[in-house]
């Protein structure tokens, strides 16, 4: 009847899902982009991404940085740097002047790739543990009699 907080779990694959953020066309933004859940980048970006989540880099998107780590990344416009993600695709428009190192690649006709690729089993993106949902709080009804602190512990 009820559930304790550990009953709910966090998969990559619900993460990288959707797209919840959007950096529209016009916009410029210099900085870092962090955390969990998707972007659409269809404006100019400098800066670091490290997304637990997709990436998507739309036809008038250009991306300027170092290092892009996310789960998915998918290019239809221009990166200028290097991708490490789960899944990599690179669309006919997409261009590419870096290294990629994946585990599952993709491209169309017409895409553009400067670098080299580097196909791996199993890949570290270097993001760190999976946070936690925020959750509302466990009733105390549903705790066990044996889970409850003892006074003078």
């Amino acid at each position: 009847m009820f559930r304790r907080k550990n009953d709910f779990t966090v998969t990559s694959e619900k993460i990288s899902e959707r797209v919840d953020s959007v950096l529209g066309p016009g916009i410029a933004w210099q900085g870092q982009i962090s955390g969990t859940g998707g972007v659409r980048i269809e404006g100019a970006f400098d800066g670091e991404i490290a997304l637990r989540g997709l990436v998507v880099i739309g036809e008038r998107g250009r991306v300027t940085c170092e290092h892009i780590r996310a789960m998915t990344v998918i290019v239809a416009g221009s990166v200028k740097g290097d991708i490490t993600a789960n899944k990599v695709e690179i669309t006919r428009s997409g261009r590419v002047w870096g290294d990629v190192v994946t585990m599952s690649f993709s491209t169309q006709e017409g895409a553009f790739l400067r670098g080299k690729i580097t196909m791996e089993e199993d890949l570290d993106l270097g993001l760190g543990p999976v946070p936690e949902l925020d959750e509302e709080p466990v009733p105390e009804e549903s705790v066990e009699e044996g889970d409850q602190p003892q006074e003078g512990t």
